[in-house]
């Protein structure tokens, strides 16, 4: 197997240390695979903590100011030599089967820049992170607290979060930045993360110029990954705002769609 770097950009997650063992557990031992560790400037015993973890296989980068998810995703991407790049969350526990099942399907398939697992709760619940279109409406449509407004548009909600997907292998628009398994060349083709996108859709932005550079994005259903998932942006009206600030930049880089 080709070496692999892992990279987690983490602040304050509660998460990461159970990530961590399962990386050293389950995959440091057996494959060549480094993981960076960018912390974006988390608590002084957070920070202690993780520091307290490095070694050969495992790097770990303290900032002193937080300039978002993809600023440490693109330090980290700098300091890679590796031809293959996975931008991994802080609660993402990744089973050893699933990474060599993306790892092999990469490998045979030069064409795919990226890959994008199936991603489920720790109840094997799947969470809906798959996108073929993006728009203005079905965001705020997920944000809404009434029941009722949801029912009315279900289908087109079941739609939004490709929820018909099924089980095959697939190509797709956009994945979730919360597991992306990438091409470093690719990545360096793009110029990684655009980071006027502190948090939220620089995901979608890089899924965009990926395409647009010809890469193809495939969906790997039969390669699960478990993400407890904090959706920050539903649970604080400073996080809510971050998220809107930056739909508007996505929106205004790539054109308005309402509906």
């Amino acid at each position: 197997m080709a070496p692999v770097t892992v990279s987690i950009v983490t602040y304050n997650s509660e998460h990461i240390f159970e990530t961590i063992k399962q990386f050293q557990t389950a995959i440091l031992p057996f494959y060549p695979v480094t993981l960076r560790i960018f912390d974006n400037h988390s608590a002084p015993a957070y920070v202690n903590r993780l520091q307290a973890l490095a070694g050969p296989q495992i790097v770990i980068t303290a900032a002193q100011v937080n300039q978002g998810f993809g600023h440490g995703h693109n330090v980290n991407l700098n300091q890679t030599t590796t031809p293959y790049f996975i931008c991994c969350n802080p609660d993402i526990l990744l089973p050893a089967a699933s990474f060599v099942t993306m790892a092999q399907f990469l490998a045979a398939n030069p064409q795919v820049s990226m890959v994008t697992p199936k991603i489920t709760a720790p109840d094997g619940q799947v969470q809906h992170l798959v996108r073929q279109h993006l728009d203005v409406f079905d965001y705020f449509l997920r944000f809404l607290p009434f029941k009722a407004v949801k029912h009315l548009f279900a289908k087109r909600l079941a739609r939004f979060e490709c929820r018909d997907l099924g089980e095959q292998r697939q190509p797709i628009q956009f994945g979730s930045g919360a597991f992306m398994f990438l091409r470093t060349e690719m990545l360096h083709q793009i110029h990684g993360f655009d980071q006027q996108f502190f948090m939220y859709f620089e995901d979608n932005d890089l899924c965009m110029r990926l395409n647009q550079a010809g890469g193809q994005i495939y969906y790997l259903p039969d390669a699960p990954v478990i993400h407890y998932y904090a959706r920050d942006s539903h649970k604080s009206l400073r996080g809510f705002m971050v998220f809107v600030r930056s739909m508007v930049r996505y929106f205004n880089k790539w054109g308005w769609h309402f509906f």
